[in-house]
């Protein structure tokens, strides 16, 4: 017979005493892909060597990413009732030495150390409080609230920490109804960068009677400069599960795919272990928590495909064919994966719902402004001093993620921002003090998308950027539709002539009037979003574009030469 959720909750607090109050050391270790990027597989190593060679009986866990990218590796160390201290920037060599003075000595090493004090614990002097980073306290971390703080693989540490507490009170005191009332009242929008309402795309699926529904979890995430998707997925997956459950529960589905891209083995085994623990604890399939509700979860993949990410490609791909968008009507509350009634939503909008089931829509919707709810997770990269993925509150500027948060510029001063991805768009400093909020960033000429945030300094050049972005969306057309795929074809010919100095008088009005032909004509919003980044681009730096267009313009920039422009294809 399987467990109750409060043997379950039982067995996780004890393990989760064991780890943080019990006899021994607990030795973590930031282990995401930017751990490992920047070297964790040597940081771990060589603290299990370093345990066994000066005989340290210590609990050695690999965690997710704490989000601050430009710290890592990141080794921790807590001892028994003791405050817990990371240790930034640290080289295997230097772990034998930092656990023989901490862990053996009782006496952390000072130097790139911040602490992290549980109440009770005895204080480190010296050593700044993570609390105190600029970067660290102006977050509000909800979907990201264990991320670097449990073993994505440990299904126990994730319950000690709260989980699968909202699935339990939602099958044992709330309707369907009533989950999905709350994630109404939360006013949650869509984070994979439609910023629909939540709830209400939720609503077209709930009142269908078929025997059969779908609810589906994209995670294909080919933004260049967003990896905020798959970093909640190798740190945390269980509050996607969870989440994609209680979606189960408030549309009255029974089966959930969760879509990643192939090859980010990471993401993708944290996932299926989740999944894998979720039916031995009887948290999916039949009969969850002894209750009349089964859902099932399975794990899916798509090749690197850019459109992949669009709802009705990813069903297509799902289903074994080319990752194509569909016609819509029908739309897939009616007709959708395998013909049969789905609903689709982003990693980061499935992650908040157990958050608002447990704590309630209103508290949800106190986070925020008016118009854009609850937090927004943003991944800075590029010219910034603290490129990493932090969860802001809906509201704080530009310029405070830019400065309080990313710590300023690399280099030069901030010459523009590229955000929502490649169909996004280019924002200089005059835009800077637009709030992070769907609405406001659509305004100033661009768009929040999945979160990526790339900082450039003064060095960079628009055109060549803009060149760019636009080769990447022509190389990555599905050509279902040739407004798509010639339209990005001809825009990338006209920049490629500026960007050689040998632009033409009229390419600017060329350029949008392709745009507005592939916005009207395009099957979705890959090409509907194509001249995107051209048009937001103007807004801020159109002397640029018009300095290069002009026949016998000499060409500036690093790209000048082709040896750094994406190659375009043409599809028959």
């Amino acid at each position: 017979m399987p467990a109750t959720f409060e043997q379950i909750a039982e067995q996780a607090k004890a393990r989760w005493q064991a780890l943080t109050a019990g006899k021994r050391p607990w030795i973590r270790v930031g282990y995401a892909i930017s751990g490992q990027a920047a070297g964790a597989d040597g940081v771990f190593d060589a603290a299990i060597a370093a345990c066994n060679q000066q005989g340290i009986e210590a609990e050695v866990t690999k965690v997710g990413s704490l989000g601050l990218n430009y710290l890592e590796p990141i080794l921790d160390v807590t001892l028994p009732n003791g405050p817990r201290v990371f240790y930034a920037n640290v080289n295997p060599d230097e772990v034998a030495g930092i656990l023989t003075q901490h862990v053996r000595g009782g006496k952390p090493v000072t130097a790139r150390a911040f602490a992290q004090q549980p109440a009770g614990a005895t204080a480190f002097d010296g050593i700044p409080k993570l609390a105190d980073l600029p970067e660290w306290k102006m977050q509000v971390r909800l979907a990201m609230r264990n991320c670097g703080n449990i073993d994505p693989h440990d299904i126990y540490q994730y319950v000690a920490s709260g989980g699968y507490s909202a699935l339990n009170k939602a099958l044992t005191s709330m309707t369907s109804d009533q989950v999905l009332n709350e994630v109404k009242g939360s006013a949650l929008r869509g984070r994979g960068g439609a910023a629909f309402p939540t709830g209400v795309k939720w609503s077209f699926l709930a009142p269908s009677k078929a025997p059969l529904k779908y609810v589906l979890v994209n995670c294909e995430e080919g933004d260049p400069g967003a990896f905020n998707d798959k970093g909640i997925l190798e740190s945390d997956p269980h509050t996607l599960i969870e989440g994609l459950l209680l979606a189960g529960y408030a549309t009255n589905s029974n089966y959930g795919y969760v879509f990643i891209r192939h090859g980010h083995d990471l993401p993708v085994n944290a996932t299926r272990r989740a999944i894998q623990q979720c039916y031995e604890l009887g948290l999916a399939g039949k009969n969850i928590l002894g209750t009349n509700f089964s859902f099932d979860i399975e794990v899916a993949f798509t090749g690197d495909s850019y459109v992949a990410g669009e709802e009705t490609a990813l069903m297509e791909a799902i289903e074994g064919k080319r990752s194509a968008p569909r016609f819509k009507p029908p739309f897939p509350a009616a007709f959708g994966l395998w013909g049969r009634p789905s609903n689709i939503n982003n990693v980061k909008t499935i992650a908040y719902v157990p958050q608002i089931v447990q704590n309630g829509g209103a508290w949800f919707k106190s986070i925020g402004t008016q118009s854009s709810s609850g937090t927004a997770i943003v991944c800075l990269t590029g010219h910034i001093k603290r490129p990493g993925m932090y969860e802001i509150p809906m509201g704080l500027t530009i310029r405070q993620v830019l400065e309080d948060i990313g710590g300023g510029v690399v280099g030069q001063k901030i010459k523009l921002l590229q955000t929502g991805g490649p169909l996004g768009g280019v924002l200089g400093p005059e835009a800077f003090d637009t709030p992070i909020d769907f609405d406001a960033m659509s305004k100033a000429g661009a768009i929040l998308g999945s979160g990526g945030i790339i900082v450039g300094n003064e060095t960079v050049e628009v055109v060549d950027l803009i060149r760019n972005l636009v080769a990447f969306c022509q190389f990555e057309s599905c050509g279902k539709c040739f407004p798509c795929r010639l339209g990005n074809t001809h825009m990338v010919e006209v920049l490629d002539r500026m960007c050689r100095g040998t632009g033409r008088t009229g390419d600017l009005d060329l350029m949008a009037r392709i745009g507005s032909a592939m916005k009207v004509g395009s099957l979705c919003g890959h090409g509907q979003l194509g001249y995107n980044p051209i048009s937001s681009a103007l807004k801020f730096f159109g002397e640029e574009f018009k300095s290069r267009g002009q026949t016998g313009q000499k060409p500036l920039g690093s790209f000048h030469d082709g040896s750094m422009i994406l190659p375009t294809r043409t599809r028959p």
